[in-house]
């Protein structure tokens, strides 16, 4: 059930991140959500195996949204260099 919630927290995350970050977007929605529920994976795993924080709670929330505005930015980064090209 937990790994459940970090898919959902992920989205909602993701939503945010898009409302941070808006524009055009070569992925446009789709891919902001995955890039946010990837995210939320990501800090997950982190930041649990680091001890950095338990299973749920406000500072997993924003390790979720730190870690959906890195991959982001480097999506970001990554499709700007590729079709400058």
């Amino acid at each position: 059930m937990h790994w459940l919630w970090v898919f959902i927290v992920g989205l909602v995350v993701g939503l945010i991140a898009k409302m941070f970050m808006p524009g055009k977007d070569p992925g446009g929605f789709i891919i902001t959500a995955i890039l946010g529920i990837a995210g939320s994976l990501l800090s997950t795993f982190v930041g649990e195996k680091l001890h950095l924080w338990g299973e749920t709670g406000f500072v997993h929330f924003l390790g979720s949204i730190g870690g959906a505005a890195v991959l982001l930015a480097i999506y970001h980064f990554a499709t700007r260099s590729s079709s400058s090209s």
